[in-house]
């Protein structure tokens, strides 16, 4: 027994040194390995990516490589180089690492699909016709709720993001699963199951939190399988389209409810906080408030009478200059992905300034976008203060030009990644974002309970899972404005 033990113990010892002693080869990017042998800087990048990434910006310049739990991740963080990894799918993969964390995450496994088809199902729902029948649904669905949100003619008082997150939540579930009898029950479960998902993701879960995950788990996978979705009022659901999808590649029930899982987050997770940080920033700040609401009101003189368009669908029929701006710099503040990618053969990485690094094979790239471009002081003055107006230029036209090292940026803002594996729903959420915000400010009376009140600060754990999440809330009234 003492020999086996010994043998183990010396196996996991040579792990560790074999995994610890690794060198920085000639031309390759700047190695820091951390203090603790395998983990690395395990802890403190999954703590704060950004404040972490931001201290090995500052140590080894725009490109590096870190040692996070025996992975070496090479981290690029010049917008002007990131071409070199998007462009190159021959070199650099995301197949393997997106198959790792939906198995991690949602107990998933899809191995009979290709990512080429489903993304190629994924256009077919998101663009042309069934972008329209989508969009309209979701637009019935968030009028009805936020008019419902609140019959009397009292003020009534709450977190501002549990009530965007519940009604932007509640419309997407009834518009992609058709189903009014559960909304209310999911909302709850996905809500416990998503403040836990950092942590699933990064497996560390303690133990009562591994339970409720666990029943979070269970519970929507009961609310979303087949059979309990079956009831859908039309047979062309988005639901019903999806499983016929999964099964005819082959895929059996229980991963089907598991899938569901996995694309209920993926369509939900973001529209919630995107919207509770846009309402946010305007009601905390007066002037962004003001100049988005004279732009409605000029939408609204412009309303044309003779076929009586609704006030609502004016986002499609005009541009919206200041509601845009408003919309990107939330998005730059508050969006935070990470692309990432796996090198599947050694590869001469070319930056944008002319100098050349290898990358290992077996490694990982890193781009966060968030870091840079988004809140470069080079490419946005004060980049940590919000400014409604930064993506107008003097004539109110959108400014999408922005340089940095003298050069026109390709990529100023990638709240939706980018290249081929770009969001294919960008414009279904960017619709979806745009449309509860106005009905909310043209339905509701809504204002701060404390008018000198300040936005939460972000949950430092959800960087690189999309939208940032606000650690803690802000208390807000509101009331359905008199007809």
């Amino acid at each position: 027994m003492w020999w086996t033990l010994l043998s183990v113990i010396t196996g996991v010892l040579i792990l560790v040194v074999r995994f610890s002693t690794r060198r920085r080869r000639r031309n390759e990017p700047p190695l820091d390995k951390g203090w603790i042998p395998w983990l690395g800087h395990a802890i403190e990048f999954g703590k704060d990516a950004a404040k972490f990434l931001a201290r090995m910006k500052e140590k080894h310049g725009d490109i590096f490589t870190v040692r996070v739990a025996g992975l070496r991740v090479t981290v690029l963080l010049d917008p002007h180089s990131f071409d070199s990894v998007l462009n190159d799918r021959d070199s650099f993969d995301f197949t393997r690492i997106r198959n790792q964390v939906i198995q991690k995450v949602f107990s998933l496994q899809l191995t009979n699909i290709e990512p080429t088809s489903e993304r190629r199902w994924m256009e077919q729902h998101f663009e042309g016709s069934s972008l329209s029948k989508l969009s309209s649904s979701m637009n019935t669905h968030l009028h009805t709720l936020l008019l419902h949100c609140h019959n009397g003619s009292e003020w009534k008082q709450e977190g501002l993001f549990d009530l965007c997150y519940s009604l932007l939540f509640r419309a997407g579930y009834l518009t992609f699963f058709q189903r009014t009898d559960n909304a209310a029950a999911a909302y709850e479960e996905f809500r416990k199951f998503d403040s836990l998902l950092t942590k699933l993701a990064r497996g560390s879960l303690r133990r009562e939190e591994r339970r409720a995950v666990s029943y979070s788990q269970e519970r929507l996978w009961e609310l979303l399988s087949p059979h309990g979705l079956r009831g859908g009022s039309e047979s062309s659901t988005w639901q019903k389209s999806y499983c016929d999808f999964l099964q005819q590649a082959g895929i059996d029930a229980d991963m089907q409810k598991k899938a569901l899982l996995l694309q209920l987050w993926t369509t939900q997770c973001n529209a919630g906080p995107a919207a509770f940080w846009l309402l946010g920033f305007l009601l905390t700040h007066p002037e962004a408030m003001e100049a988005v609401k004279s732009e409605i009101r000029g939408l609204s003189t412009r309303r044309d009478t003779s076929f009586q368009q609704p006030l609502n669908n004016l986002l499609e029929a005009h541009s919206t200059p200041v509601f845009d701006s408003v919309l990107s710099e939330t998005l730059r503040l508050t969006a935070a992905v990470m692309i990432r990618r796996e090198v599947v053969q050694d590869k001469i990485l070319d930056m944008a300034n002319g100098q050349r690094y290898h990358l290992r094979q077996g490694d990982r790239v890193c781009l966060f976008p968030f870091l840079s471009p988004q809140m470069d002081p080079q490419i946005h003055q004060e980049p940590q203060t919000f400014k409604y107006d930064r993506f107008l230029n003097e004539d109110m036209t959108v400014k999408n030009e922005f340089y940095k090292d003298g050069k026109k940026l390709k990529y100023y803002s990638l709240p939706w990644g980018a290249g081929k594996n770009s969001c294919v729903g960008k414009e279904f959420a960017v619709s979806t974002i745009k449309r509860f915000v106005f009905l909310a400010l043209t339905h509701l009376d809504l204002e701060l309970c404390d008018p000198e009140a300040k936005l939460p600060p972000v949950n430092p754990s959800r960087y690189g899972f999309g939208m940032l999440q606000p650690d803690g809330d802000l208390q807000v009234r509101y009331k359905l404005k008199r007809t």
